[in-house]
């Protein structure tokens, strides 16, 4: 996980603030790991599940692994609304809780569309990274908001960047299935911390003259201006979609560059690590940026950083510059979804944010659905290079639509 080395004062409206933000990060960190180190072994679990052929195979994996994306994303409205209504605290328990037992019934399923279903169990009661980002955008001193979302967005990056890693090593040791005990065992560890180290200060509502709470508005109708709040949406949208657009191509994309018979997957493994090796490393630097000369600025020179480094990608000559590019463009990524956290945090009333941002996980899922597809139709069709200079495109798109809201 990443050092905390920002000074962090203490804050008379959040005193407890730095606590919250060190479960958090702990908590997110763990989530992501025992949300991707099943990727390694995922087709030889299904394999003893009674899936036979490499069609079969590829098919059941990637429903079981999009399987918690899909229910996550629809989920995530609802979870903020709870939020707003009952305490971001309780949708983190909620979360880590089922995200513990899910894990561990993953451990004794008998057939493949058990997985799948547990997969899409994990994704409707889990979401504890999205709801840590709602609890900690809402319990930080304006003044460390940025810095702090960009240190827990690295800690769940490190923790999707070695889940793979914990998901290589573990089964050869102690088997499949209790890797999976163990991944439920350290996110009963994050519940356990979650309950008793996390103190959330609730807004008090003012009472009204006749004693009567008005009727409740609707979700948009609160909102002051929503011109920001649905341009970091957008941008929320096309930078999910543009990133995962190159994810289905990039091992194909590699194998053109090596001999027949080099190591693709081991190159592409390390292409795809760099991004996230870059995310955690400039994530809270970015977001510390942000808290200095704005959040906007910050989304527009990312966005049309990431949109410069993608072209050279077209045209690439060896393997190794698809692991250096990778890499810059994703610390050039890394202040994007702290940064759109913070806008709509500071756009909408704090009794409603949680609603708010849970539509904006609803929208960055969207990008990571539609984002493979639109990357594999490009790719297929026009050919690889293409995926990468429509992709840039798209980052400049959203340049646009974040500089008109800052303008706003």
């Amino acid at each position: 996980m990443p050092t905390l080395t920002m000074p962090l004062p203490v804050d008379a409206e959040f005193p407890h603030w730095q606590r919250n933000l060190y479960v958090c990060l702990f908590g997110s960190f763990t989530t992501g790991v025992a949300m991707t180190l099943l990727l390694p072994f995922l087709p030889l679990y299904l394999e003893q599940l009674g899936v036979q052929g490499h069609a079969a195979l590829a098919q059941w994996s990637g429903a079981a692994f999009a399987a918690t994306f899909l229910s996550a994303g629809l989920a995530a409205p609802l979870w903020g609304r709870m939020a707003d209504r009952y305490g971001r605290k309780l949708m983190l328990v909620r979360a880590s809780l089922g995200m513990a037992i899910t894990m561990g019934l993953i451990g004794v399923v008998a057939t493949a569309w058990q997985l799948v279903g547990l997969r899409l169990l994990a994704g409707l009661v889990g979401g504890y990274a999205s709801g840590s980002m709602v609890l900690v955008a809402t319990q930080t001193p304006k003044a460390r908001t940025g810095w702090a979302l960009g240190t827990l967005s690295s800690g769940f990056m490190a923790g999707n960047l070695l889940g793979p890693l914990v998901g290589g090593s573990l089964p050869p040791l102690i088997g499949i299935r209790a890797t999976f005990f163990l991944a439920g065992g350290v996110i009963f560890i994050a519940f356990l911390a979650t309950c008793f180290l996390i103190k959330e200060q609730r807004p008090v509502r003012p009472p009204t003259t006749s004693g009567v709470q008005p009727p409740r508005a609707s979700l948009w109708a609160q909102i002051p201006d929503r011109r920001p709040v649905l341009a970091m949406l957008l941008t929320g949208l096309l930078l999910t979609l543009a990133h995962m657009s190159v994810e289905p191509i990039i091992t194909v994309y590699i194998a053109q560059l090596l001999p027949p018979e080099g190591p693709v997957t081991w190159y592409a493994g390390l292409a795809m690590s760099a991004g996230a090796l870059g995310n955690i490393v400039a994530a809270p630097r970015l977001g510390q940026l942000a808290d200095r000369v704005g959040y906007h600025r910050v989304i527009v020179g990312c966005l049309l950083a990431a949109a410069v480094l993608l072209v050279p990608q077209a045209f690439v000559t060896d393997v190794w510059q698809l692991i250096v590019l990778p890499l810059l463009m994703g610390a050039a990524l890394a202040g994007l979804l702290p940064c759109i956290t913070s806008v709509i945090r500071h756009s909408v009333p704090a009794a409603i944010a949680g609603g708010v941002l849970g539509y904006a996980t609803s929208s960055q899922y969207a990008g990571q659905v539609a984002g493979p597809l639109l990357g594999g139709l490009v790719g297929g069709h026009i050919g690889m290079r293409a995926v990468f200079l429509a992709t840039s495109v798209l980052m400049v798109l959203g340049a646009v639509v974040a500089g008109r809201s800052a303008r706003q």
